[in-house]
């Protein structure tokens, strides 16, 4: 289990670059890997996306912060 959630958040941080590049100088990573229509570019976004539920299902098992709190309730 802790090796997928190294792998979603790693996925997760690309993801979030993504976002900042995009914002901030208009470039998207997906660029790299033939444009968003790419099929590379497709199966990392998809990647990201699922990477995002992962973790927002099972955050609170990894989390040590979440883990004090739960513990304090």
């Amino acid at each position: 289990m802790k090796n997928l959630h190294t792998i979603t958040f790693l996925f997760l941080i690309v993801g979030g670059l993504n976002w900042l590049l995009q914002g901030t100088v208009g470039w998207n990573i997906g660029e790299l890997f033939g444009g968003q229509d790419g099929l590379a570019s497709r199966i990392i976004y998809i990647l990201v996306g699922l990477s995002a539920i992962n973790e927002a299902i099972i955050h609170g098992r990894n989390c040590k912060v979440c883990a004090i709190k739960e513990a304090r309730k």
